[in-house]
């Protein structure tokens, strides 16, 4: 049955309304970028009561935003999953020293010094063993394993590096004055983590709570990060050993 004239202009107008609403509601609602500021305190400093100026580098601290609850259609894809990401291998030290991923990345490990590497992580976190690979090659590794992996090389006792893999698109991880941003995060709440290399596992767990992003709060403050006193960066090898020296001074290879 064909409807009069005026019926089908008034249902292709309110189609075309329908339409036009759909269109302007998002998935994952209003985005902003999430600013915070983070500080370290060690024991010493709390005891001492430091004034700004005397307050330690406060870099390479990662915040990340696990929403509390996901839409059915899922968070919206990343561009960061897109990303290129690497270790590199380069005058004896892992460049960049931390590296945060979203868990299911895979991180590549390029040596760009003209000598044999070696990466390995025994530990907490996603475990493997490259064995020596020399100048010009690249390895790979996926890291679907969440949590902290701790990367040494078996040759180079003053190699490490940190990949941090998190289960969120939402993270960020704080420069030397402890200024952390994180972008294009939907409005909501989330579950708010640290990790900081420095710190024990407790008082880091201590710092999780949920806060809520909106229109009008998308600074979500200072968070103190506990240092801790008894850190050390020395670590055996593979075999749970001591590195072993070069046997004499004018030993020519690295």
């Amino acid at each position: 049955m064909q409807l009069p004239g005026h019926l089908r202009r008034i249902l292709s107008l309110f189609a075309a309304c329908v339409a036009a609403a759909c269109v302007s509601i998002p998935v994952n609602g209003q985005q902003g970028n999430v600013t915070l500021r983070v500080e370290i305190q060690g024991k010493v400093a709390m005891k001492q009561g430091k004034s700004t100026n005397g307050k330690p580098n406060a870099s390479d601290v990662v915040v990340w935003l696990k929403p509390m609850v996901r839409s059915a259609e899922g968070s919206a894809p990343d561009a960061q999953t897109h990303r290129k990401w690497q270790l590199v291998q380069h005058n004896k030290s892992f460049q960049p020293h931390l590296l945060v991923v979203p868990v299911g990345t895979v991180v590549d490990f390029p040596n760009r010094d003209p000598f044999f590497h070696n990466v390995f992580s025994l530990f907490d976190g996603k475990r493997f063993d490259l064995g020596l690979y020399e100048a010009g090659a690249t390895s790979s590794v996926r890291f679907d394993r969440l949590g902290v992996s701790f990367l040494f090389c078996n040759i180079h006792p003053e190699m490490s590096a940190v990949v941090v893999a998190v289960d969120t698109d939402y993270f960020g991880v704080s420069d030397a004055s402890g200024d952390i941003a994180i972008l294009d995060v939907p409005q909501g709440k989330y579950e708010l983590h640290v990790w900081y290399e420095r710190s024990l596992p407790e008082d880091l767990r201590a710092l999780t709570h949920v806060v809520t992003v909106s229109s009008s709060s998308t600074n979500l403050g200072l968070i103190t990060v506990p240092e801790n006193p008894s850190f050390s960066p020395t670590h055996k090898n593979k075999y749970g050993q001591d590195y072993i020296p070069p046997p004499t001074p004018g030993y020519s290879h690295p």
